[in-house]
């Protein structure tokens, strides 16, 4: 698995999720069908980054349905914002 457009690798199906994070990343799921993307967590700090971490907030509290961090926007917005901070 290598790095995916604007470096947010997507992660691989049937492998164990834990096991795809590498130290210094972070999984996050985004828009409609829940696609996991694993990202720098530099990202983090980012005001448009932190914009997205209050939405996820507003929307599901801290219990998040994928048991992993829920980004509530549309793929497409998702990619657009981490093309600008990676």
């Amino acid at each position: 698995m290598g790095f995916g457009l604007l470096g947010v690798r997507r992660a691989r199906q049937g492998v164990s999720k834990s096991a795809e994070v590498p130290k210094g990343y972070l999984a996050v799921y985004v828009g409609e069908k829940k696609k996991r993307f694993v990202i720098p967590i530099g990202c983090l700090n980012q005001p448009s980054f932190q914009d997205l971490l209050t939405k996820a907030e507003e929307e599901y509290g801290y219990h998040h349905p994928m048991g992993g961090l829920t980004i509530p926007c549309r793929e497409d917005v998702f990619l657009n914002i981490m093309s600008v901070l990676t």
